[in-house]
């Protein structure tokens, strides 16, 4: 029994010693046996180390990850922004985060897969008889497929890495908008509130002149009407920030109600799209699927067998794991256009995203422009308003003449927000477009 077990252990040693001798070589191509090398460490720990094929290491941080990991956020630490990402992140549920975990373990799976596999086989024998016997297999020439598979398992762990910056930034824009939803209400609320005391106090003016018999019933019916539909707008600002609070709040661990203010974001950086890493990420998945299918049509040399009798059943196999057909030539050159494929989507990815990111800046560039003249005109409104009112207090103007340069002047506040909070929104949207809306290192 102890002959046999070291029999066995022989046998595995020898083929992982002779799985050893390999190297990979230009396309991650397993080489046949290397020659000896003058200059070589006779070392037994420098033969291991040199013979070894270099894995995929699960925990090596690939160009991709550094690049997500060392993105800063462009909301300032400390600001309304800042609070309202962290409280929402902190209720994240995660879940792109445990599919990366899943993806690097996969990764850390496939980083041993040169190593040789050992599987039991039971049989029956013509006597009735259970016979247990080990059967080991090694790959010792696969044409670069095992060296594509670590690739490809390394690239589902940068894709999903990709698409857990892609989750936490959404999610960070998602309560951002409902932030600025909330602060977009208040400030309509506010206004419209002091406006409701503005034309109130012009309806009690109007309605002593009507009592007085000095102006027309029909001008206090328009007053009254003019309220009317001021209270309908303030409360639906009203409800439009209670709205987009309670959600904001139910998608954060803690209550948002006190932050306020807009001030909170620095300009964007100038890293690459999500969907340009997304682009480059999927182009390396697929040239290792094109790598696989490729070393499928080829034959691939194999050492395996029983290990019963001193391991004697052991022996070398050639084989492909597709056979040969007229198709076959079709087969390898498609695959081949699959990688010239894949480059030319990174270069469009690329292409699209440079154009996004130039419409955001152009846009964000014209909106605060219009901000700024929406404000100038503001300003001239409020000294039309303010120069109807003197002339009414001298008796030049009457009261619906002041309420037209009020309702004008009040036009005026409302398209000052819009655009102002119009501009917030493309701010976060390029800071969306770009995943620098949260911190990479802490996602």
């Amino acid at each position: 029994m102890r002959h046999k077990k070291g029999a066995i252990a022989g046998a595995v040693l020898g083929i992982t010693a002779l799985s050893g001798c390999m190297q990979d070589f230009g396309d991650g191509t397993v080489s046949r046996f290397l020659q000896a090398q003058p200059a070589a460490d006779t070392s037994l720990q420098a033969e291991t180390k040199a013979a070894a094929p270099r894995a995929v290491s699960p925990d090596a941080v690939s160009a991709i990850i550094s690049d997500l990991a060392t993105r800063n956020s462009v909301l300032t630490s400390g600001s309304a922004y800042a609070k309202v990402a962290a409280g929402v992140l902190a209720a994240d549920a995660r879940v792109a985060e445990a599919e990366l975990q899943v993806a690097q373990l996969r990764a850390k799976a496939a980083s041993k897969n040169w190593l040789p596999t050992l599987s039991p086989r039971i049989t029956l024998t013509s006597l009735g008889d259970f016979v247990a016997d080990l059967v080991i297999n090694q790959v010792l020439f696969d044409n670069g497929r095992k060296k594509a598979e670590r690739d490809l398992a390394k690239a589902d762990v940068e894709l999903a890495a990709v698409a857990l910056s892609e989750s936490s930034n959404a999610r960070v824009y998602d309560g951002l908008v409902l932030y600025l939803q909330a602060e977009e209400g208040r400030a309509a609320a506010d206004l419209y509130g002091q406006a409701l005391k503005d034309m109130g106090q012009f309806e009690w003016i109007m309605d002593e002149r009507v009592k007085g018999g000095v102006s027309n019933f029909s001008d206090l019916n328009i007053l009254r009407q003019k309220l009317a539909d001021l209270r309908a707008r303030n409360t639906a600002a009203q409800e439009k920030t209670s709205r987009a609070m309670a959600e904001l709040n139910a998608m954060s661990n803690t209550a948002l109600d006190d932050v306020r203010g807009l001030e909170g974001m620095t300009s964007t950086s100038s890293d690459s799209a999500l969907a340009v890493l997304r682009a480059m990420v999927e182009r390396d998945k697929q040239i290792a699927e094109a790598r696989i299918a490729r070393a499928q049509h080829l034959p691939g040399l194999s050492a395996g067998g029983s290990v019963r009798d001193g391991g004697r059943g052991i022996s070398l196999n050639a084989a492909a794991d597709q056979m040969f057909g007229l198709g076959t030539g079709a087969s390898l050159r498609a695959i081949e256009a699959t990688k010239i494929t894949a480059d030319r989507k990174v270069t469009e990815a690329r292409d699209i995203s440079n154009r996004a990111i130039e419409a955001d800046r152009r846009e964000l560039q014209a909106l605060k422009r219009q901000a700024d003249e929406a404000s100038g005109l503001t300003q001239q409104a409020k000294a039309n308003l303010d120069l109807f009112q003197r002339q009414y207090e001298a008796g030049t103007r009457q009261v619906m003449d002041v309420v037209g340069v009020y309702e004008t002047f009040l036009r005026a506040l409302e398209k000052e927000i819009d655009l102002k909070f119009q501009a917030a929104r493309s701010e976060l949207d390029a800071a969306k477009r770009l995943g620098v809306l949260a911190d990479g290192a802490k996602i």
